[in-house]
């Protein structure tokens, strides 16, 4: 915009008066008066705002998608495979909306807005008005119930089945009020209803043919930004803008979904125009990078990896807790189980090097369990701990860890846990055939065993690993977990009624009262405003990060590499195409 001033000229204009008097023989004094009018001009500044006159978004063009396996089924409640929800997920509507940078949970979808009852218990969501399906049928509430009515029918077979979990009972108030009635308030359980919405018109009421439906193929109608027009199997899906979308027509004509297997081909076909998205693999970053007419999304994902450290005895594998609920006692770890040992241990890897070498630089330190991609929840003042040999030897000495013969290798003298003259020898396990922790492993055994462990590293076959840490029979173990979503819920890993061998994934036997506690009241704040629960993860955070369980070697990181072809976009972690309607044609 362009502002302009217009600025007046100031003067001030003084009178004179001149007093004349003839010579009289008497004099006389004459008072005379004059009125005298002075006029001041003020300096007035006025600044005008001249506003242009819109460009308005360049109409047309297609996005082409790359991706390496097609979708299977095309209906929300059947759906397992994410190459599925890419493509149907632009045609059915959902209950929340997500934030594409934070993850937390937004009125940006139907619900425009919704009650919580003071136990938590009932929510009252109010839908928007006027969305239809493109056929001209209104979305309605009847939509989300006879959704989740499928779901929990016997002639439905649906992965989605735990959705319900929780749930007492749903009812529609009216056409755009739904009330879901929980049995506990467990927040987590929101993302339960993000599922997409069957058109309840297109069905039969008994849920009888949801299962063969053609729709399942190719779905009919919409109600998003885009309708359904070809699925070519194991080629491409095409979809066609849909000129009705309740939040604006999309810019562009459409959007693809091809099909290329072998990742050079796919980036290849990103540096020739025909593709205009593909996930990007390392060794591929440069080539990205150096190209004028890509861009680079480079993404802090919803996962990470780390070494699991055993608190408890693998010789004596106990529960967490007895049948009452009470905390058990653990059978300690003869060396795992002294906090100085696991202090030693955080402070000895190179965490740079590991990211560099061994992740080939797709990742990031992290401080502790709940990751920056959950900005809502993740305290962003913890530090990771930091590389320091000396620092890490000097934890050993202290705790009586000490290389009395001078063979390399530190023994127990007056060590906390483990019986005089034992060695400091631990085993760390991994899974063969992964070459990233194959190597990791390596590494760790290398830097550990330069500040006096015996560390015996071994790769396994994946199933005896698994079997291994759900019995909780090991030391240390190289692993990860993936896909942990927009919610920081996590407490299968860390409370002690998870610690159950043969089946719980608090296969590290951490007990902590406090974090059993502090888990409970995350997930049960009458209504879940993230800004309630926020205070419990961070203080969760700040006890995990202190007591290491886990050593959290990185943070996952995903790269995405897109063509300059449209203006308009605006990544986030969770969501690429959160604003598609807007993007337009760069030229």
């Amino acid at each position: 915009m362009k502002n302009k001033k217009l600025s007046l000229l100031a003067a001030l204009l003084i009178a004179a008066m001149v007093l004349a008097a003839c010579p009289q023989p008497t004099p006389v004094v004459e008072t005379v008066r004059e009125t005298v009018i002075v006029t001041q001009v003020v300096t007035e500044t006025e600044e005008v705002v001249v506003t242009p006159t819109p460009v308005p978004p360049v109409q047309g063009g297609v996005w082409v998608e790359g991706s390496s396996a097609d979708a299977t089924i095309l209906n929300p409640i059947l759906a397992s495979d994410s190459a599925s929800f890419d493509v149907l997920g632009w045609f059915f509507p959902s209950l929340l909306g997500q934030d594409p940078f934070s993850g937390a949970i937004v009125p940006t979808e139907m619900a425009s807005s919704w009650d919580v009852s003071e136990d938590g218990l009932i929510w009252t969501f109010h839908l928007q008005d006027g969305v239809m399906w493109s056929d001209g049928e209104q979305v309605t509430a009847d939509d989300f119930k006879f959704t989740y009515d499928a779901i929990g029918s016997d002639l439905v077979e649906t992965p989605r089945k735990a959705n319900l979990d929780n749930i007492e009972s749903i009812e529609v108030l009216d056409p755009l009020t739904i009330q879901v009635t929980y049995g506990e308030v467990k927040c987590d359980a929101l993302n339960n209803l993000g599922l997409g919405w069957l058109p309840s018109h297109l069905y039969a009421e008994d849920y009888s043919d949801v299962m063969d439906s053609p729709l399942n193929q190719e779905p009919a109608v919409s109600a998003g930004p885009f309708i359904f027009n070809e699925w070519i199997r194991d080629d491409s899906s095409t979809v066609l803008r849909n000129d009705n979308y309740w939040k604006g027509a999309p810019n562009m004509d459409g959007w693809i979904y091809k099909i290329v297997p072998d990742p050079g081909a796919r980036l290849a076909q990103l540096q020739t125009g025909e593709l205009d998205l593909i996930g990007v693999q390392p060794e591929q970053l440069t080539t990205v990078q150096l190209d004028a007419n890509l861009n680079l999304h480079k993404f802090q994902d919803d996962g990470y990896s780390y070494i699991g450290l055993n608190q408890a005895n693998p010789a004596n594998p106990q529960a967490g807790q007895d049948e009452d609920g009470n905390l058990v006692e653990q059978d300690p770890h003869p060396i795992l189980s002294d906090l100085a040992v696991r202090q030693a241990i955080a402070h000895a890897l190179d965490y740079d090097a590991i990211i560099s070498k061994v992740y080939l630089g797709q990742g990031y330190q992290i401080a502790s369990n709940v990751l920056p991609a959950v900005g809502w929840a993740h305290d962003p003042s913890l530090q990771p701990y930091a590389f320091d040999t000396d620092m890490a030897a000097q934890i050993l000495d202290d705790a009586g860890w000490t290389d009395s013969d001078g063979d390399g290798v530190r023994e127990c003298n007056g060590c906390a846990t483990a019986e005089a003259g034992a060695t400091l020898t631990i085993r760390l396990q991994t899974n063969a055939g992964n070459t990233t922790r194959e190597d990791l492993g390596a590494l760790v055994q290398d830097q550990l065993n330069g500040i006096g462990f015996d560390i015996q590293f071994e790769a396994i076959e994946f199933g005896t690993l698994v079997g291994e840490l759900l019995g909780q029979t090991f030391d240390m173990v190289i692993i990860g977990w993936t896909g942990l979503g927009t919610d920081p819920n996590d407490d299968s890993f860390w409370h002690s009624k998870f610690d159950t061998p043969g089946s719980g994934f608090n296969f590290v036997s951490y007990q902590n009262a406090r974090i059993d506690e502090l888990l409970e009241q995350a997930v049960s704040v009458p209504g879940c405003a993230t800004d309630d629960r926020a205070p419990f993860y961070h203080e969760i955070q700040k006890i995990i990060h202190d007591d290491i369980p886990y050593v959290f070697v990185t943070g996952s990181v995903g790269n995405v590499g897109y063509s300059k072809k449209f203006n308009g976009t605006n990544p986030g972690p969770w969501s690429f195409y959160h604003n598609i309607e807007t993007w337009s044609l760069a030229e």
